[in-house]
């Protein structure tokens, strides 16, 4: 990536189910690689990953859910954007590049719509991913129609935090993205239910993401953990942001306490706060199918609807969850939906737990 010189290297890629095309975009901060999926006259949907994961192992979890078709392919042209040197097989970026800050890396997303020519655009970010994505909102509000924030943070690390960053920088630099390292941010993204299983054998998700972390390049993940270490507060920020926005936490994840101060500091009117019980921050790939039914009723507000009819969309969303465990959901505040549209207003949402998907 380092010594590419053309604006944009198109390279196509099949997925199943999905088809896209990776483009690496030349921006001022650097070169970022975006993969794109869908109908590029869609409405457009960004999506952010944490730290040390990229749009696969971040992602693919709630998009390749049977049900997320109708609701977010059939919508949305997908834009993953991935944190720089983040991308598979991505080389390892030269010393001489100027580390990034957060407001840097939130500009740059503000380039690559530049490049695709997007004016107004929806934002699904992970934890970091989140921060710069709300970032971007704050200072670009006139480009974002609605943020989905999944175990957002919004404040300075505490001294906790930022210390243990410190460690996991050390590590990286001196051994790489090795077991210790590995665990550590297994730790970051899972509940210790998922993590070690009822017969000590670890589950497929773990499995998988174990091994695409061990892929990603360990002085790149550097540059993206130093900056979100070195971040600032957005508290005032929040207090003032107006575009609507649904945030998920894990009542697991490390990061649960800072996601509610985030609801709370924003106007209720525009921000809901759904927690997932007996999860961790990374709820796009360890309960997918708990993001769907919050979603969907999110993007009626902007006139986005699946397909399917509310009696089908009920039955596949009960077939898809057989384990009838709870789950605790926040009030989704009316305000947050189109009254001209639906003429209805939610009550708190109670649904269950699916049964653990395989990756």
């Amino acid at each position: 990536m380092g010594d590419s010189t053309d604006d944009s290297v198109p390279i196509d890629i099949d997925l199943i189910p999905l088809q896209g095309k990776e483009c690496v975009v030349k921006t001022s901060k650097g070169l970022i690689s975006v993969f794109v999926c869908g109908d590029q006259g869609k409405p457009a949907l960004i999506t952010y990953p944490d730290v040390a994961l990229n749009h696969m192992s971040c992602f693919q979890g709630l998009f390749f859910c049977p049900d997320s078709a109708n609701l977010l392919l059939q919508n949305f042209c997908i834009y993953h954007m991935n944190a720089p040197g983040h991308e598979s097989g991505a080389a390892v970026i030269s010393s001489d590049v100027p580390l990034l800050s957060v407001d840097d890396l939130a500009d740059q997303v503000a380039e690559v719509l530049d490049f695709f020519g997007l004016k107004e655009v929806f934002c699904l970010g992970v934890t970091a991913g989140a921060y710069i994505l709300t970032l971007f909102a704050m200072k670009y509000r006139d480009r974002v129609l609605g943020l989905i924030l999944v175990s957002p943070i919004c404040k300075t690390p505490s001294w906790t935090e930022w210390l243990y960053n410190k460690v996991l920088l050390n590590l990286l630099y001196f051994y790489g993205m090795r077991g210790l390292l590995k665990e550590c941010l297994l730790h970051r993204y899972f509940s210790k239910d998922i993590r070690c299983s009822m017969h000590g054998e670890e589950s497929d998700v773990i499995k998988a993401c174990r091994r695409l972390l061990g892929e990603r390049q360990s002085l790149n993940v550097m540059r993206f953990l130093q900056a979100i270490n070195e971040r600032h507060d957005l508290t005032e920020g929040l207090k003032k942001l107006q575009c609507k926005t649904l945030i998920f936490v894990g009542d697991c994840s490390p990061f649960h306490a800072e996601s509610v101060y985030m609801n709370a500091t924003m106007d209720r009117k525009i921000c809901a706060l759904v927690e997932v019980e007996s999860c961790g921050s990374l709820v796009t790939e360890e309960h997918p199918y708990a993001m769907l039914i919050p979603i969907e009723f999110f993007l009626m507000g902007f006139g986005l609807y699946r397909q399917a009819t509310f009696a089908t969309v009920t039955s596949a969303s009960n077939e898809s969850n057989p384990d009838n465990r709870p789950l605790r959901y926040s009030c989704i505040a009316p305000e947050l939906l189109s009254p001209q549209s639906l003429g209805i207003k939610l009550k708190p949402i109670k649904t269950t737990r699916p049964a653990q998907r395989p990756f």
